[in-house]
């Protein structure tokens, strides 16, 4: 078994008060990172994953933007449902709102606002979804690690310890907004208290993991780039990034239609449609695949 059997959430809520006035009248996760929308970045990295059935839950205001954009995924070979989050209570209460969609089996969670690409990044995933029990979190360094949720490894790469934006961090390790969790993760998430932000925090879910011994972490070389695109200096980079790999390789970073032709979820035939209804350079790069 591996990912086949996960489910995935995409986590597109929030304010995106860091980026207002741009997100004041429309979701980040709809803002342009280069030639797509921000969203599809974490999308792809969840097919990419091998899974095809996700619920993106966003703000009630958001959602008809994202059904317009999305749809019922049958356009990316992947099934897509649709929920609410009416009030911003932290990223853990995704298992809250989609207990039912999860059930009992594994899920793998995805911040709608982060961005991975590189060599190697699908490797890690690979032995994420080999994981069949506990958690599984995807660990970068950063120079500033006081800003993020940091994990500190011993000598063997297991976890010790988490914090959430220390002072006086323990380690350059931040967790990235990506997580596979086991069927634990719902019955967990239900027993967190908020914390002194009110948010029921993803470190808390975490922690439970680590306290149990069950959290697995990997940690992503140089080769792989990650973005909290949360910050206009986050997106102008990751712009940047993607527009200079696509350039240089003649891939695209985070579009469903190849990632899906690649996985097999969609036929070369399939493809070709849907290249039909693009008459700029999105469609001559599907069309280049075929």
């Amino acid at each position: 078994m591996g990912s086949q059997d996960c489910r995935g959430i995409l986590l597109a809520a929030g304010l995106g008060s860091r980026l207002w006035p741009m997100t004041r009248a429309v979701s980040k996760q709809l803002l342009p990172v280069y030639d797509k929308p921000l969203i599809y970045y974490p999308l792809t990295v969840l097919m990419l994953a091998g899974i095809r059935e996700i619920l993106v839950i966003s703000r009630p205001q958001d959602l008809a933007a994202f059904r317009c954009l999305l749809g019922d995924g049958s356009s990316f070979g992947v099934e897509i449902r649709y929920a609410e989050q009416q009030q911003s209570r932290g990223i853990a209460d995704a298992f809250r709102i989609g207990a039912d969609y999860i059930g009992k089996g594994r899920v793998a969670l995805a911040l709608g606002d982060n961005i991975f690409c590189g060599a190697g990044f699908g490797d890690h995933l690979a032995k994420a979804g080999q994981n069949l029990t506990g958690a599984t979190v995807f660990a970068c360094q950063v120079p500033d690690p006081e800003r993020f949720g940091i994990v500190e490894l011993d000598a063997g790469d297991a976890a010790v310890s988490l914090e959430e934006k220390p002072l006086q961090p323990k380690s350059n390790l931040a967790v990235t907004g990506l997580y596979f969790y086991d069927g634990e993760v719902v019955q967990i998430a239900k027993r967190l208290r908020p914390s002194d932000r009110g948010e029921l925090e993803i470190t808390d879910v975490n922690r439970a993991y680590l306290c149990r011994g069950q959290l697995h972490v990997e940690v992503l070389g140089n080769e792989v780039s990650w973005f909290d695109a949360g910050t206009p200096d986050a997106m102008l980079e990751a712009a940047n990034l993607v527009r200079r790999i696509e350039s240089q390789t003649g891939r695209m970073v985070g579009c469903p239609e190849e990632v899906a032709l690649r996985m097999g979820f969609l036929s070369t035939e399939q493809v070709t449609e849907i290249a039909a209804k693009y008459g700029n350079h999105y469609g001559d790069h599907l069309r280049r695949l075929l």
